[in-house]
């Protein structure tokens, strides 16, 4: 939801503040700048003091300026609460670190990717309450509502529990075994026998770890990935508003969209818009359907290359003169293989990481997916305005070069266990046990 706002509210304060294109980019972009300054922190912190404890205060901080933001009195207020904003949104991966750290082999794919409809559930209600709010209400409103669900997850979340693989690397098994007796009462199971054995492990969560000769690749290759995705995603969220509020979209397409020279020339986003800005963004779930039957049968590199391509191919029709149903529907496409593509390199980046480094390598990659959230608002929403064929190609370019470098990555993990370290790879629902020179990696001894 505070993601989805972003292609709603710039649209509105251009008109409403009397913003130039740049300013109204920048509304967007300095969330992300907050986003790729945090994402690193809170994996740090994560792999550190806990991914509860990471997730908590991220969201807490988001939900406090999110609400701040509503009362924002001018731009300068309102781009540095939203950037403080983005600095807390910054944590939210952490989650699926978290979540990955639960979840068995064969249900991981299919949970992470079930975990990202409630992403794409956000998006529809953010645009449906914007239908509902902005006419009314205005904007002020829907910023402060769209905090609402951090404030539900602030209210839970002493009840969240911590990972027990965590636990384990931190030295607190004792907790870790409560953790597990928990799942297994949970499920009508009993703890499998053998003996927890930890050995805590102090020195983790180095960028350094992330360029071992083992990862530096796949590191390298999944920052590019992670770029590309966010470029491409939040580029066709951004262009379905700018395109749908143009009115004369032949001559949008053939590069004739000019800056408004006065407030009279603003385009508020219609009833209309809303309800064609709903339609592209229900795109998200047939994305998810896609990947729910791919990821597991083509595997993760394979499903994402294609998501890339794919999507690639269905932008490629809007260099064309052609009317809002058609383009409503290209967009449609579009999005769902780009979103789909998202969902997947959430399921491959914690798999293809031990616990040692995973918060932190979710956390810089996700710094990196900032990078071209960054980017992405002046080439949507600024250079749109000077040649649409340009604007278009550059992210065709971007998503077929992440296409390859998807199919380039050195590791496949469908049907691979988690690793605990570099050393330790888990097999079949057992853990291989191995000692680091050190004695620092922990391991369930069956």
């Amino acid at each position: 939801m505070e993601m989805m706002i972003l292609s709603i509210l710039g649209p509105q304060l251009h008109c409403e503040w009397s913003l130039p294109g740049y300013q109204v980019a920048l509304i967007t972009s300095v969330v992300f700048i907050g986003m790729g300054f945090s994402s690193p922190v809170w994996g740090n912190v994560s792999d550190k003091y806990g991914r509860k404890i990471g997730l908590t205060i991220c969201m807490c901080w988001t939900l406090y300026y999110g609400l701040l933001s509503a009362f924002s009195p001018l731009y300068g207020w309102l781009l540095g609460l939203r950037g403080l904003v983005g600095f807390g949104i910054g944590g939210a991966p952490q989650s699926v670190t978290l979540y990955s750290e639960f979840l068995p082999v064969k249900a991981r794919g299919i949970c992470i990717t079930l975990i990202g409809a409630f992403w794409s559930l956000g998006a529809v209600f953010e645009v449906l309450l914007a239908l509902w709010v902005m006419p009314t209400l205005g904007w002020r409103w829907l910023l402060g509502l769209s905090a609402a669900p951090v404030a539900v997850f602030v209210c839970f979340c002493y009840w969240l529990p911590e990972s027990p693989r965590f636990d384990v690397q931190s030295g607190h098994k004792e907790k870790a075994i409560a953790t597990l007796a928990r799942i297994a009462e949970d499920n009508g199971k009993t703890l499998p026998q053998g003996t927890l054995v930890d050995y805590k492990q102090n020195d983790r969560g180095h960028i350094k770890d992330l360029f071992t000769p083992q990862y530096w690749r796949t590191t390298l290759l999944l920052w590019f990935i992670w770029f590309a995705n966010a470029f491409s995603y939040y580029g066709i969220v951004l262009l379905t508003t700018e395109l749908f509020q143009a009115g004369d979209l032949c001559g949008v397409t053939q590069g004739a969209k000019s800056e408004p020279q006065c407030r009279s020339e603003c385009k508020y986003l219609t009833s209309d818009d809303y309800k064609d800005l709903l339609w592209t963004t229900l795109a998200e779930f047939p994305g998810l359907l896609v990947i729910l039957l791919a990821v597991d049968y083509l595997g993760r590199k394979k499903s994402m290359a294609i998501c890339f391509f794919m999507f690639s191919l269905f932008v490629l029709p809007l260099f064309a003169c052609i009317g809002r149903v058609t383009l409503t529907i290209f967009i449609f496409i579009s999005r769902a293989f780009i979103s789909g593509g998202y969902q997947v390199v959430f399921i491959y980046t914690p798999e293809v990481f031990p616990t040692e480094i995973r918060a932190l390598a979710m956390g810089t990659s996700s710094a990196v997916a900032r990078i071209g959230a960054l980017i992405t608002p002046f080439v949507a929403q600024v250079m749109l305005r000077t040649s649409v064929p340009f604007t278009l190609s550059v992210y065709c370019s971007c998503s077929l070069l992440a296409g390859i470098a998807s199919l380039i990555l050195p590791i496949e993990t469908c049907g691979r266990g988690l690793q605990e370290s570099s050393v330790i790879q888990e097999t079949g629902g057992q853990t291989a046990t191995s000692r680091q020179p050190n004695g620092t990696t922990p391991s369930m001894v069956q």
